[in-house]
């Protein structure tokens, strides 16, 4: 019998992290840097590769495809009127469990001296890179979207809200034009979304190793050859990880199926089993970028939405709709505050909600982004932002968790959009790759 998909990435997962605790309590860190990881890398790299003109065909299709500006602006105000919403709701779900549970007030004098002085050398370099960002205007975000060389933007996955900007101008375009010279463009970027996702279709076929090279990866990292190092720093951070897990856990499994519940007739359990490899995928990478192409595809084979929403929907959510980072954000900058011994007000704390909020906006699709973005989070309300040095050694592990709440939202926003727009059909829970577009034919 053959093994799903979900369920070969799952034991992926399970099998890296047993080899990767092996490996650390054996010392062969450097056979899997050498032997191993390279395998995770290409994965990643290949997942990465499709990213850029997979949100390119779609959105300029998907934009094409709503037939009028006054749909599109419809459909457009809708998504991004619910992304704020979700991420204003997983910021204040944080700030509520970090003030109530006060997990920076647990952390001994000795050993937030040993945490600063351990990761003392990174911290420096995320407080630098958040510099840079702080000394932009109000409006450089702005600025920002607008490329001077699209080319330049095509060729960075860092720079998709440019890609954003420029695929979304472009649909705009074909729309404003006459039927007979936009057709054959739209025609040409409907046949690359589709060439692309039949690429998606090949590189899952290597999910389940690259998983497991990828899980290896992390804890080989966070670990050095010294598993005892690991045990030691979750069980100081142990409590912070918890609150934050808790946060994640609770935005998605009761703000997300409540959006479920509200827009559309969907079964929750349906909606979960559907985007299960997505999430597996978004833990494993710790990126909502790479995990895109899968989160389509799931979205469109699975739960049934339209390719008209989720090539719209989608690429904005991975680039703009953050919400388990914006959580993590505001957990980890009241937590530090607690731990440094200085408290944060109500107006501290309305703060960080705006800050988390905008700032989730700017954050790059990517491992690690979200710590730049809690240093200016951090310096917006007069919080030393040294302090990140109190977290950072266990930043991996929870960016794979936020992730995957990252993309369970876009996932969430594309079927309810689909619902309130009639384009949600019967979803299909089975794992085979098929190519999804084969239900438009």
């Amino acid at each position: 019998m053959k093994i799903k998909l979900h369920w070969q990435i799952i034991i992926g997962l399970v099998l890296g992290l047993i080899y990767g605790i092996i490996s650390a309590s054996m010392g062969w860190g450097l056979f899997t840097k050498n032997w191993i990881v390279p395998f995770g890398d290409i994965f990643l790299n290949l997942l990465k590769l499709i990213a850029v003109p997979l949100v390119i065909s779609s959105l300029i299709t998907g934009v094409a495809s709503l037939a009028d500006i006054q749909k599109l602006s419809r459909i457009g105000g809708k998504t991004i009127a619910i992304y704020i919403s979700t991420t204003a709701i997983a910021v204040t779900i944080g700030l509520l469990l970090v003030n109530s549970l006060q997990p920076g007030k647990s952390v001994p004098q000795e050993l937030q001296a040993k945490l600063q002085a351990t990761y003392e050398a990174e911290a420096g370099s995320k407080v630098e890179g958040a510099e840079t960002v702080k000394q932009r205007g109000p409006l450089q975000i702005f600025v920002d979207m607008v490329p001077s060389n699209f080319f330049d933007s095509a060729a960075d996955n860092g720079n998709m809200l440019q890609i954003v900007f420029v695929s979304i101008l472009f649909g705009v375009a074909l729309i404003l034009i006459p039927a007979e010279k936009s057709q054959p463009l739209i025609n040409f970027f409907d046949g690359m979304t589709f060439a692309v996702i039949k690429v998606v279709d090949i590189i899952m076929l290597l999910a389940p190793y690259g998983v497991f090279a990828l899980i290896a990866k992390t804890i080989n990292t966070v670990a050095a050859d010294n598993l005892s190092s690991v045990i030691e720093l979750l069980s100081a951070l142990g409590f912070y990880c918890i609150v934050v897990l808790i946060g994640l856990l609770i935005h998605t499994a009761v703000t997300y199926p409540s959006l479920l519940k509200i827009f559309t007739k969907m079964p929750v359990t349906t909606f979960f089993k559907g985007i299960g490899p997505a999430q597996v995928l978004a833990f494993s990478t710790s990126s909502s970028g790479a995990t895109l192409p899968v989160t389509m595809e799931r979205c469109e084979k699975n739960l049934g939405v339209s390719e008209e929403i989720s090539s719209f929907v989608l690429p904005l959510g991975a680039t703009i709709n953050m919400d388990g980072t914006a959580l993590y954000q505001a957990v980890a900058a009241v937590f530090i505050a607690q731990a440094l011994g200085l408290g944060l007000g109500l107006t501290a704390q309305l703060q960080i909600i705006l800050t988390a909020v905008l700032a989730s906006i700017g954050t790059a699709a990517v491992p690690g982004a979200g710590i730049i973005m809690l240093v200016i989070i951090l310096e917006t309300v007069g919080v030393p932002t040294a302090g990140i040095a109190l977290i950072l050694g266990v930043d991996r592990i929870l960016d794979m968790c936020r992730t995957v709440t990252n993309i369970t939202g876009d996932a969430t926003v594309a079927t309810c959009v689909a619902a309130t727009e009639g384009q949600l059909g019967t979803a299909s829970l089975d794992d085979e790759v098929v190519d999804f577009h084969q239900k438009n034919s």
